[in-house]
Parts: C-alpha cells; sequence; structure tokens
C-alpha cells in the first residue's frame, strides 16, 4: 500500500487496504480465499488502468510531483554500480540539491547528474527541494568537464520545480551558471542523455538537459514555468494552475508529439511510485539502448547532430506578404 494517496488515487486506498489485509492473514491453503485475493487484484488492476490512462495534465503535474516517486539518487542506485560522488564546485560550496559523480553501466564508467529532492521532511529540507544554487550547477559543469576530457558518456536526471531564485542565488551569478552550462553541453563531444524523471522545470531544468537524447518518464513534466507561475502571472492567481498545465502542454504525450523529447519511458502500472525497482529496469534498458546508438558517432558527428537536433525544434509561421 502507498504511504501517500492524492486526490484521484483514493478509490484505490480502500481496495489496497482490504487486499494488504487479506494478504496478510489469509492462508495459503484456503482456496475461498485464494479466490477473493485474485478478484480483489484484477479489480484493483482494473480500477488503476482506468485512473492512470486517464489523468489530465494537472493530475499528471501532481503525480510527477508524488512524494514516493523514485528520486534521481534511486535511480542511479538502482541502475549504476559504484557511485562515486565528488562534492563541490571548487568556488563556493557543495550544493546538496544536485548529486554528480562517476559510475559504472554494465562495466562502462559513465558521469552522471542529477537533481535530488528527498523522500522525507528533512532530507527535503537540506537538499533545497530539489531548487539548486549556481554552486550546484556549477558542480555538475566541473563534473561534466571532467567526464568531456576522458570521453566519457554524460547521463543526467532532472528533477526540479527550477532553479533557485533567492537573493543569495542570484547574487552568485545564478542566471549567468545556467547560461554557460547551456553553451558548454551544446560543445561537449560526448555522448549526452538526459532524462526528466519527475519536474523539468524551466531554465533550472534545462542547465543540465542539453542531451543527444532527452527521455521522458510517462507522467513526468516539462515546462518553461509550473502551471502555478503561469496561472499566477496571467489569471493573477495560483487556482488556475489547472488550466494553466492544460495550456503548457507540458506533458510527456505533449512534448513527444511537439518533437522536444525522443522517447517517453513507460512508468509500471500506477506509476514509478509504485515500483520503484520496475521503474528502474525500464528506464535502464532505455538507457543502454541510446548509449549503444551514440557511442557509435564519434565526436564531430555528435556535436552535427546535437545542433541539428536543437535548430529543427519549434514550429514557425511566416506572415503573409500583405
Amino acid at each position: 500500500m502507498l504511504r501517500h494517496y492524492l486526490d484521484f488515487e483514493r478509490p484505490l486506498m480502500e481496495l489496497e487496504r482490504e487486499y494488504e489485509e487479506l494478504s496478510r492473514f489469509a492462508s495459503p491453503s484456503d482456496p475461498k480465499v485464494q479466490k477473493r485475493l485474485e478478484r480483489l487484484r484484477r479489480k484493483l488492476e482494473r480500477v488503476m488502468r482506468d485512473i492512470y490512462s486517464n489523468l489530465n495534465p494537472w493530475q499528471k503535474t501532481q503525480l510527477s510531483r508524488h512524494i514516493d516517486r523514485p528520486h534521481a539518487l534511486d535511480f542511479i542506485n538502482l541502475i549504476f554500480e559504484d557511485f562515486i560522488e565528488l562534492h563541490g564546485d571548487r568556488r563556493f560550496g557543495d550544493d546538496p540539491a544536485i548529486v554528480a559523480g562517476l559510475a559504472r553501466l554494465q562495466g562502462r564508467t559513465c558521469v552522471v547528474i542529477g537533481q535530488q529532492k528527498g523522500g522525507h521532511i528533512h532530507e527535503l529540507s537540506r537538499r533545497n527541494f530539489g531548487m539548486p544554487h549556481p554552486d550546484g550547477y556549477r558542480k555538475a559543469l566541473r563534473v561534466m568537464e571532467l567526464g568531456a576530457r576522458f570521453k566519457k558518456p554524460i547521463i543526467t536526471f532532472v528533477d526540479t520545480p527550477g532553479a533557485y531564485p533567492g537573493v543569495g542565488a542570484e547574487e552568485r551569478g545564478q542566471a549567468e551558471a545556467i547560461a554557460v552550462n547551456l553553451r558548454e553541453m551544446s560543445l561537449m563531444p560526448v555522448p549526452i542523455i538526459s532524462v526528466i524523471i519527475g519536474e523539468g522545470g524551466s531554465g533550472g531544468a534545462l542547465a543540465i538537459a542539453v542531451a543527444d537524447r532527452i527521455l521522458m518518464l510517462e507522467h513526468a513534466i516539462f515546462s518553461v514555468i509550473s502551471p502555478e507561475g503561469c496561472a499566477a502571472i496571467l489569471w493573477r492567481t495560483r487556482e488556475k494552475a489547472p488550466e494553466a498545465a492544460e495550456a503548457l502542454r507540458l506533458t510527456a504525450q505533449d512534448l513527444k508529439e511537439l518533437g522536444v523529447i525522443d522517447e517517453i519511458v513507460p512508468e509500471p502500472l500506477g506509476g514509478a511510485h509504485r515500483d520503484h525497482a520496475l521503474a528502474a529496469s525500464i528506464l535502464k534498458e532505455a538507457i543502454l539502448r541510446h548509449l549503444r546508438e551514440l557511442t557509435e558517432l564519434d565526436g564531430e558527428e555528435l556535436l552535427r547532430r546535437r545542433y541539428q537536433k536543437y535548430r529543427n525544434m519549434g514550429v514557425f509561421l511566416e506572415g503573409s506578404e500583405d
């Protein structure tokens, strides 16, 4: 059973509680009880399919922020081996909102970067709810440059509401740190794969998402602004966030259609928060597949294709001559 339920997940709560209690005390040799368990299991699956196959953009936004959803370190620990975290930007300090280091993926050394939110209140506070300071982006860049120097592929996990907008962050050059990351990632002659695992918010997400391949979990979001921020600007109230989510086209399905991302990675039935291990296994297969394709290209070809990828994004309408 889940620890936390979103409003639209409430219909599952009683069914899961009943199934869990019956499973705990049921005798494996009692055919009537086993038949009842099977009926409950089928009903649960049917209700889950009905709920999660009909989510609107605002519900997807809520799901991308689910407190039980696997975060960057969960995926790193489940997908990679021998992860060694590196700390500090060599200028100011170490930002816990970004984890960065080296790891192995089926024997291949990779650079791994991730925005880490945290799964409980103390970690959320320590990690600043996944909102990096400029020191975090400079740390990420330092480690990515290490990968580029030694020709190691770079894999990033995006999960942030956005870069931290505080006074200290602005004083230390938040915008400049993001801009430098965009420029430098576009020029690194090594394969770069970015995965949107939860929230992909604004430039704070894009700062580690300039990649040859952008993958996105089925129930993640990726947008220039949060629905709440958009609603506050357009309607002067956060209550219009559901309408803003609809207008922003921020779901994986929308972004695949628009050509912004390269692949939607399926999640376990009910979302990645229900089965971290299975979600990581599915994502690992996708990362390996794209990595095999990218490592066949030399640095010059990677850069050429990366440049073309971003040049081709967007739709432009020419005005009429009259």
